[in-house]
């Protein structure tokens, strides 16, 4: 039995060094497999820079809304992961944000809204801090909002950069601007993809200026929405104040926009007269929320 007990002990030895050998061997060309095909190894890899990042929604990559977005007219072109944006110095933030919006985005759970707006040391001239908004009157107004970007750690956080922000009254941000956010979401919703592009407007260059880095007050701001799908379009003109008329009373078409920015949307993209028309019946508005926001949001 001891004879027995040995050899068969040998023979577990022997076994064992031979099955790590043969799993090697077949790591070893799963490995090169992987990297010849460039598919990724481990279980673990979200194909994301950011350890913290959520997997991301299939559908919604990196620079799909890219090729839409206008020419820089005075700024500091910037790509983050899921927006754009030209950072103009003097004024101390963008002159337009453009982003995709996706229903398979909104339909991912959201993540915790971040709690610090940071300097973006993507901006070469170093964009607004913190401190130039605080006791100032205006809040950090989002361009890109952070409910279009909650559905990953890693764009909510980049969400919150100091270039992404524009001074508003906060019956403003709280209320005619919020409405106007959250009906997009609704239309993202209803056509699938969406894309967004948003910005300040100063009607001259007497504008006031907050902080120490003298950030400029706009005098309204721009959105434009477009469903690349069917090519409708709706865009936004709102005065950067607290306001009880409808949202439709605020459309107006690209090409006003482009009128009054400088700024080229689409080019190449949209045929010309889709540009020269406000278009309205594409885009249904929630009647509730406009009460909602004249009854409740305004008077906060």
């Amino acid at each position: 039995m001891a004879k027995l007990r040995k050899g068969h002990q040998k023979s577990n030895k022997a076994n064992s060094w031979f099955a790590r050998v043969i799993m090697i061997t077949v790591l070893l060309i799963a490995a090169l497999i992987a990297l010849m095909f460039d598919l990724p190894i481990g279980l673990n890899d979200h194909s994301s820079n950011d350890s913290s990042s959520n997997v991301r929604p299939k559908n919604l990559t990196k620079a799909v809304y890219r090729e839409y977005v206008p020419e820089a007219n005075q700024g500091e072109v910037v790509h983050h992961d899921f927006y754009s944006l030209s950072y103009v110095e003097e004024w101390e933030q963008s002159e337009w944000v453009a982003y995709e919006l996706t229903k398979e985005s909104l339909q991912e759970k959201n993540v915790p809204r971040a709690k610090r707006f940071n300097e973006d040391k993507s901006v070469r001239t170093k964009s607004a801090r913190h401190s130039d908004y605080t006791h100032s009157g205006f809040t950090r107004g989002h361009l890109a909002p952070a409910g279009d970007m909650a559905f990953d750690v890693n764009a909510m956080r980049q969400c919150f950069y100091m270039s992404n922000m524009s001074p508003q009254p906060r019956a403003f941000n709280n209320g005619v601007w919020k409405e106007l956010e959250e009906t997009v979401r609704d239309w993202a919703y209803k056509k699938d993809v969406l894309y967004v592009v948003t910005g300040p407007i100063f009607n001259d260059e007497d504008y006031e200026t907050i902080g120490n880095n003298e950030v400029a007050v706009p005098d309204s701001f721009y959105k434009i929405i477009v469903q690349p799908e069917k090519e409708h379009t709706i865009s936004f003109i709102i005065p950067n104040e607290l306001s009880n008329r409808h949202l439709k009373s605020y459309i107006v078409s690209i090409d006003e926009v482009e009128k009054i920015t400088g700024l080229d949307f689409y080019n190449g993209v949209l045929d010309d007269n889709i540009e020269s028309q406000a278009q309205i019946g594409n885009w249904p508005f929630n009647e509730k929320k406009y009460n909602q926001r004249v009854q409740n949001w305004n008077k906060q």
